[in-house]
């Protein structure tokens, strides 16, 4: 009989929520439940791309293969190239033009970029900055096309657009035909650390030399996909690229004293390096534990002291492979360490100055090492032959390569801080090849797709790196300023990244803390691992759009996160989920009516007054609503009052009739203490205030608040 009351109080109480919810939906308004399918925001599947998520019996991508012949002229700082394009029309569509990516203009002298940014007048500046800004020339970057020809030398006719240019093609090129081209070209390099930029040289008074970290530095071709059709945005320097893939030959001619690291397989080895590097670098190549040093600090101390006049050319080839980039000193040290990827051995290098070390070589190709290592478990084996991480002093990925900040003090020491940015912005990089050199994402589009992904993907590196690392981004907790800030100023995730305000929290942070709430809290580890590696190898070398993310996600996992992806991509919303109220009850049997009637204690507190007998419970109506416009999931915790706590989940889809407030009956053979929501912050709770019974928090929150404000 106490079952069948207890049954009947918590059913009549739930329902007549539930009822109460419907009865104030009115006819013609629109339908606002945060549980709508999103069906009308993602594009309709077709034989491309499935409504699983995984790419069609129809789906297709463009390949670019590239030879160029690159010369670095270090004496006036320019990159000279000929490069010879073949493009593979795999689609079913004739093209009538192509688009090519000439990134390096957003740095020409008549560039628009700067005339986007807004601009005032300072109280003061320095006589630097003000003859920067004022005074000197324009720095006279961008590339200067010499010309574009077929491949019979005869002009081939062209338009500059800023940073792209169209190929004006004579005749259609139809479906399953390819057509080569020539350009030829060379550009000044730009000083990265003096006028910024994501690749250029670094300048060291002291020795008078440079370290070139290279990039974007040559005519590429844009994406043509089966969404978007020709990916035709210009680069304004903030979001990233789209390319195809393709495979590359490329000769790069230095000054005979450099040590350079590219993209692809060095194809003479024996022309390029000396017999003691070549015999250190097959003892790396059976290395496991400890880095072997194939140019040490010594010999490139002597190198970097003088200058040759000769030259030499490093001959590499690429295959599969997006896009290309390379690093080249004389300054530079380098290290090797084998990697054992499930019996296949890939190598971990790192190149960097001796203003670098011992920093770069107490961390540099381990960090690289551990984020093959951890991010092949959760996605797929890493398919290169090798990941390089360059001391170039800024954070850019490509493939096979990366350029990474961190150096010591002047005295070679270096602070924990400084050891685990440098270890963060590694992994990070490295970690880039997977997402989205492999993981073809349009960055320019979808920045999320691989910042966010990536910084997910970094967090678990780390901790594998160190299970203390001092994680500043992706943790719950640490997205709570930002998704709780001026909403005037915050842009939904699936926003283009140019046009977002707080780039690192909008592209990285919130869409990582997102992963993580979903690995940790909603899903399960094993649910989502599954299914994210599942997306991992279903768009290898592919182009995944969100809604193929999305829908793999689900369809990997069997769990419908519709309203999940809704709120924490689709708007700005925020988790504020708190306790309204207690109702306490004591049952008493009535054995002539052969019922349980339920009485209310109004007495303060969660303690029930009322004397029970030992068989009785204690019963409690708890009402939980939600400030914040996001459903999650009720996490609640209850402390007894022998000590004891348990914690409870109630799932997300409890909001599912009335998103403002629902209520819960329960019962226990202890008396409960204290109630407290989310006491481990899994959910990016944005007001703490409101999370406990009786409520302790509400003092200790508003000073908190206080602090983070100054």
């Amino acid at each position: 009989m106490k079952k069948i009351g207890l049954l009947l109080f918590s059913i009549v109480f739930i329902t007549s929520v539930n009822f109460a919810q419907d009865s104030k939906t009115k006819a013609g308004h629109t339908n606002q439940n945060k549980f709508k399918q999103l069906k009308e925001l993602l594009p309709t599947p077709n034989l491309q791309r499935t409504a699983s998520g995984a790419p069609g019996l129809k789906y297709t991508q463009q390949k670019v293969d590239y030879t160029m012949d690159i010369i670095l002229d270090d004496a006036n700082t320019r990159i000279y190239g000929n490069e010879t394009i073949t493009y593979h029309n795999n689609s079913d569509d004739s093209l009538a033009y192509l688009w090519v990516q000439l990134d390096q203009n957003m740095r020409a002298a008549d560039s628009k970029t700067p005339d986007i940014q807004s601009s005032s007048i300072p109280n003061s500046t320095s006589e630097n900055r003000f003859n920067k800004s004022y005074m000197d020339a324009a720095f006279d970057g961008g590339f200067k096309i010499e010309s574009v020809k077929n491949v019979d030398d005869t002009n081939l006719s062209h338009t500059v657009n800023q940073t792209m240019m169209r190929i004006n093609l004579d005749t259609p090129l139809a479906s399953g035909e390819k057509f080569e081209f020539k350009i030829k070209w060379w550009y000044n390099i730009n000083n990265h650390r003096t006028d910024g930029g994501r690749s250029g040289y670094e300048h060291f008074s002291k020795d008078g030399n440079n370290n070139y970290v290279i990039a974007q530095f040559y005519p590429r071709m844009c994406v043509y996909d089966n969404v978007e059709g020709w990916q035709n945005d210009q680069f304004w320097g903030r979001s990233e690229f789209a390319l195809e893939f393709g495979d590359f030959t490329v000769n790069i001619t230095t000054p005979e004293d450099h040590m350079l690291g590219a993209t692809g397989i060095l194809k003479n080895e024996g022309e390029v390096l000396s017999r003691k590097e070549l015999k250190r670098l097959e003892k790396a190549k059976t290395t496991f534990d400890n880095p072997v040093l194939i140019r040490t600090q010594d010999e490139a101390e002597k190198i970097e002291k003088n200058r040759s006049n000769k030259t030499k050319t490093w001959k590499f080839y690429a295959e599969n492979v997006r896009d290309y980039a390379f690093a080249t000193s004389r300054k530079f040290i380098w290290d090797a360490m084998a990697v054992d990827i499930n019996g296949k051995i890939v190598m971990a290098y790192s190149l960097y100055s001796k203003e670098a070390n011992p920093l770069y070589g107490d961390h540099s190709t381990r960090a690289v090492a551990q984020t093959l290592k951890t991010y092949s478990k959760y996605t797929f084996d890493y398919p290169y032959h090798k990941a390089i991480s360059v001391d170039g002093q800024m954070g850019m990925e490509y493939p096979q390569i990366c350029f990474n900040p961190g150096r010591p003090d002047a005295d070679g020491t270096y602070s924990d801080k400084i050891k685990y940015r440098m270890i963060k912005v590694t992994i990070h990089e490295v970690g880039h090849n997977f997402f989205p050199m492999i993981v073809n994402s349009d960055e320019r589009q979808w920045t999320w797709m691989d910042e966010g992904l990536n910084s997910y993907m970094e967090m678990l590196a780390e901790l594998d790196y160190d299970k203390d690392f001092p994680i500043t981004r992706g943790y719950p907790k640490n997205i709570v300023r930002y998704m709780s800030g001026d909403q005037s100023t915050i842009a939904p995730i699936m926003s283009k990244g140019d046009h977002v305000y707080s780039f690192g929290s909008n592209a990285y942070g919130k869409p990582a803390t997102a992963l993580w709430i979903l690995r940790e809290t909603i899903m399960g580890k094993e649910l989502f691992d599954h299914a994210f590696r599942t997306y991992s190898q279903r768009w290898m070398f592919k182009h995944p759009s969100p809604a193929d993310f999305f829908r793999t996600m689900e369809d990997a996992s069997g769990i419908d996160l519709d309203w999940f992806w809704r709120g924490w991509f689709y708007t700005t919303d925020v988790t504020d989920i708190g306790i309204e109220g207690v109702r306490k009850f004591y049952a008493i049997e009535n054995i002539s009516e052969e019922t349980v009637d339920f009485v209310e204690d109004k007495s303060e507190g969660l303690n029930i007054t009322k004397p029970t007998s030992a068989k009785s419970k204690y019963f409690y109506e708890i009402t939980f609503n939600k400030p914040g416009g996001l459903v999650m999931p009720i996490i609640v915790e209850y402390t007894y009052d022998d000590g004891s706590k348990e914690k409870k989940t109630y799932p997300a889809q409890i909001w599912r009739y009335n998103d403002k407030k629902v209520t819960k009956a329960v019962h226990s053979d202890k008396q409960i203490t204290k109630i407290v929501i989310d006491p481990d912050l899994e959910t990016a709770d944005v007001d703490l205030s409101n999370n406990s019974f009786p409520n302790t928090n509400k003092d200790q929150f508003s000073k908190f608040k206080t602090k983070m404000k100054n």
